[in-house]
């Protein structure tokens, strides 16, 4: 600040180190320095309290004289640097010195120097000392900021430096011995604590037309905004309001701005953001802002003069978020508009005639800071007939466009990609509230047009820096994302002539198509921007085909095989946080609005399996997911075809729908804290679909049209959902079922008959609570209408009960069953066990092997016939000379053969086989030779 510096009156001489008095007949009141003591930088305390009682003195003739006198030997006293201990002292001879100002200019000087001697750091004798004498240096330096009432330049420039020397403390001239410097945050903390930054504030409107001392006083409070503590108290001495007013005030040096920006933000940064907004958000700050954003943005040209002109509008931007700002009022929104869309829309306003932005780093964020600011004022309705007037859609959709190739733009690359994406952007909340602009400049078109081109395989470099380009490095990823989300806004209105003009111009075929296209280059870099692509597909596509049965023709086959392609994801990719599950629920809401309705579409989903993929996710026990998988399958019930699909289907260990559904629905009673038992039977046939939230509540008299707790009940979980669909696939025959599952599906039969029942109990309730008395016909007709619910309770439970004793009885026959093959087990094993003692007994035993071999030719001989026939040939079953009482198993000799063929009668044994052969080489066989098994019923030879 160069002006200010120069305003800053020069230095006053030092004072002389000794003390010499005029007469000798006075007594001394200052200690005297020798010159030893002054050497090593010791100092002699003063007696304060005498100087104090010499300013409250009145009527003496050399009164003043003695005043000053006094004064200027406590400055030279403490030179150095005041002591915590004599602080409060020497600040009330300031205070008493400035009292005496205004009749006596003379002590203008002495306090000129005292509070230049305040910018010295503190002197503290012992450690605690700053804790001790915290509340007097507090309101000491707290005094600081009332002293500047004082009418007199010097002085309150002379403040100002001392409170910016707090902040930039030089250590003192000469070390004093037995006194430590205070730490160099000391004085700042006990500026916060003293309030010196609202006094401070206060003392600006002193300042009206005394341009340096304002200065000076903005550089000391630019400094103070630098704590939290005093942001707060600026805040509450209402500084956004009253710094903002006089932001255009005169300033040749350009100081005033730079100054108050600077604490603008710091009270923004460190203080309650909202307070700021309502200080600064009045008709006076707003056009103060105005002009000074207006010369900055016209006749600005350096770097310093863009930054400020940048950080104006960033302020401007937060003011704008109230919508109690007078923006339109001030005609800040007017010019705002005009200057975010000249340079796309020529203009004859005399304000941007012959303006233009260069491709500087201001000009480009000043740029996107214009297109910021529209995106908030559009939220005010009153600004619609201002963006209209400024043609802010036509501007916008210039950026909505493939770069052509050969043509000089004033942004480089990089920065013209950023503002298209930026731009598109802005259109997604701008274009909503300016539907018939859109649609005159054929909004629909141009944004198919442009996705095309992103779809397309041209050769495109992107760049990808920055917020809006995030995952579309060297790709078209980032262009199509927001081309998207522009179309999602549009059709999520609901517009019949919007959602009309983008189908027939194609819009769900080239969708399809750009679908199936992302998936072919599918890669894990660009995961999780694709899939946010997919799943807006797929909502646009929704929003298209919900109420328009021609729409979900077109989206036919196509549109069905898309659909499959993401129901067969891997269900652990659902939780990986990526966007799998955002898509999954794109993936079922196009069910619902493009597949259900139509019965082709219909019929080729339940063909390709559609209805085993809906089953599997509702396998999976996603609560997020089940409700709307139910709600699609009831929907799908009522296609004939449907059921026999839902009957087909198998999960883990061979469950079936029937079973999930039901089990399902356990999980479900018991979140809900429904009263069953063990068993899973009806524990309150009064309320046996009460869950605990409903006995929780109070039954409480509501106007016919409010929906009661037993009816929201309904909506609000998923119990009806399944009643639905187990009424579509018949009761009774539903297969896969365990005995449990049956319990349960009693409950789930009688759903609609409990649910009225419990509605019916909720109006007698009301009736009683409401002190009604209802005819005797009616009341009659409730109470049978109780009890006949009460009577289905009872009659499920005795169904219940006659189930669970049913398979309690045939649980007891299973197991009598698997008793009965367990003893056979048993019994087998010790037969075996017995015979194999036997052949161990005859292994080892000669006498015991005798008699089993005689036992054993015994019962051959008795089952041999008694009689021989005639002409019969005897074969013998067994080999002479062994000694076995096993089988000798399916061996005949037949004696009739001659030797020379059969090599003997120990031919066919392995040890026949290991000998060598008398005569003649190697052993023959005949291969006509086969072995006889020995006759059931032939007579013995």
């Amino acid at each position: 600040m160069s002006r200010a510096e120069a305003a800053e009156p020069a230095e006053a001489p030092e004072p002389s180190s000794r003390i010499k008095f005029s007469s000798p007949r006075q007594i001394p009141i200052v200690g005297v320095v020798t010159e030893d003591e002054e050497v090593q930088g010791a100092f002699k305390s003063m007696d304060l309290n005498r100087v104090i009682k010499l300013f409250e003195e009145t009527g003496k003739d050399d009164l003043e004289e003695r005043q000053l006198k006094s004064v200027k030997k406590l400055v030279q006293c403490y030179q150095n640097g005041f002591p915590l201990r004599d602080l409060a002292q020497i600040f009330k001879i300031l205070n008493l010195c400035a009292e005496k100002i205004k009749t006596q200019p003379h002590f203008i000087e002495p306090a000129y120097n005292i509070i230049k001697l305040c910018g010295l750091p503190f002197l503290k004798k012992k450690a605690s000392d700053e804790i001790t004498y915290a509340e007097d240096t507090a309101n000491s330096i707290g005094l600081l900021g009332d002293l500047m009432k004082i009418q007199n330049s010097e002085l309150r420039i002379q403040i100002c430096k001392c409170i910016i020397d707090f902040y930039h403390a030089e250590p003192p001239k000469k070390h004093i011995t037995g006194y430590q410097q205070a730490s160099s945050s000391y004085k700042i903390k006990m500026a916060e604590v003293g309030e010196l930054a609202k006094t401070m504030i206060q003392s600006l409107e002193l300042l009206e037309n005394q341009l340096v001392e304002k200065l000076w006083v903005l550089k000391a409070l630019q400094h103070l905004s630098t704590s939290e503590v005093n942001c707060t108290l600026m805040v509450k001495a209402q500084a956004a309001s009253g710094i903002c007013a006089h932001l255009n005030d005169p300033d040749p040096s350009g100081q005033l701005l730079f100054r108050s920006s600077e604490i603008l933000w710091n009270l923004l940064e460190k203080s309650s953001k909202e307070e700021i907004i309502q200080q600064l958000s009045n008709l006076k700050c707003l056009l103060a802002l105005k002009e000074v954003f207006k010369n900055l943005f016209i006749r600005g040209v350096s770097h310093y003069d863009r930054q400020l002109r940048n950080d104006i509008l960033v302020i401007t931007t937060i003011i704008s978020q109230n919508p109690g700002a007078p923006m339109i009022e001030s005609g800040f929104t007017r010019d705002l508009i005009l200057f975010a869309t000249f340079n796309e829309v020529k203009s004859q306003n005399p304000l941007v005639k012959g303006l233009k932005l260069s491709n500087s780093y201001e000009d480009f964020e000043l740029k996107k800071l214009l297109f910021n600011i529209i995106v908030i004022l559009c939220k005010d309705l009153s600004t619609i007939q201002l963006l209209i007037d400024g043609k802010v859609i036509l501007a916008l959709f210039t950026y909505v466009k493939r770069p052509e190739k050969h043509k000089i733009l004033e942004w480089s690359a990089a920065q013209y990609e950023e503002l298209q994406l930026h731009a598109i952007a802005t259109l997604s909340s701008v274009a909503p509230f300016l539907i018939d602009e859109y649609l005159f400049y054929k909004g629909n078109a141009q944004v198919l047009e442009f996705l095309a081109w992103c779809d397309n395989e041209d050769s495109f470099f992107s760049h990808g820096n920055s917020f809006h380009g995030a995952g579309g490095r060297g790709n078209k990823f980032a262009q199509m994302r927001y081309s998207l989300r522009l179309l999602r806004a549009m059709v999520y209105l609901e517009n019949d002539t919007i959602n009309k003009d983008l189908c027939e111009n194609g819009a769900i075929q080239q969708l399809i198509g750009i679908f199936k296209n992302t998936i072919s280059k599918y890669n894990d870099k660009e995961e999780a921007i694709l899939l946010e692509i997919q799943s807006d597909i797929l909502l646009i596509l929704s929003g298209l085909c919900e109420y328009h049965i021609p729409g979900k023709e077109i989206f036919g086959t196509g549109g069905v095989d898309i659909i499959l392609h993401v129901m067969k994801t891997d269900p652990k990719k659902i939780q990986s946080g990526l966007g799998y599950n955002v898509l999954l629920y794109s993936t079922l809401d196009s069910i619902w609005c493009c597949i259900l309705g139509c019965y082709p579409s219909e019929d080729y989903f339940l063909e390709k399996e559609g209805i085993f993929l809906l089953l599997d996710l509702l396998a999976l026990n996603q609560k997020k997911f089940c409700n709307l998988i139910l709600g699609i399958m009831v929907e799908f019930c009522d296609n004939p075809k449907t059921a026999a699909h839902v009957n087909a289907w198998r999960g883990k260990k061979d469950q079936t729908a029937a079973s999930l559904l039901i089990k399902l629905w356990r999980k479900e009673e018991k979140e809900l804290g429904v009263k069953r038992d063990k068993y899973g039977k009806i524990v309150d046939t009064k309320k046996p679909l009460f869950t605990s939230f409903q006995e929780e509540q109070k039954i409480i008299p509501l106007p016919a049209n409010c929906p009661t707790i037993a009816v929201m009940d309904v909506a609000e979980n998923i119990r009806a959902k399944i009643y639905a669909v187990l009424g579509k696939l018949d009761f009774e025959n539903l297969p896969g079922l365990s005995a449990e599952d049956f319990v349960t599906l009693c409950i789930i039969h009688r759903y609609l008959d409990f649910k009225i029942g419990e509605i019916w109990n909720e109006i007698y309730e009301e009736i009683k609570l409401e002190k009604l008395r209802p005819v005797t016909t009616d009341k009659k007709i409730l109470e049978s209408i109780t009890a006949a619910s009460e009577n289905i309770g009872k009659m499920v439970v005795s169904l219940q009960s006659e189930m669970i004793e049913s398979q309690a009885c045939q649980d007891v026959q299973n197991e009598q069953k698997v008793y009965t093959k367990i003893q056979a087990t048993h019994k087998q094993r010790e037969l075996a066990n017995k015979s194999w003692e036997n052949f161990l007994a005859r292994t080892s035993n000669a006498k015991t092997l005798k008699k089993a071999k005689r036992l054993q030719e015994k019962a051959i001989e008795s089952s041999r016939y008694g009689e021989r026939p005639p002409n019969a040939i005897f074969h013998r079953t067994d080999i002479k000379g062994l000694n076995a009482t096993v089988p000798s198993g399916g061996v005949v000799t037949v004696e009739s053969t001659p030797a020379r063929l059969v090599g003997g009668p120990l031919a066919d044994t392995d040890i026949a086989l290991k000998k060598l052969p008398i005569r003649g080489g190697a052993l023959q066989k005949v291969k006509a030779v086969k072995t006889v098994d020995e006759p059931k019923k032939s007579d013995p030879a």
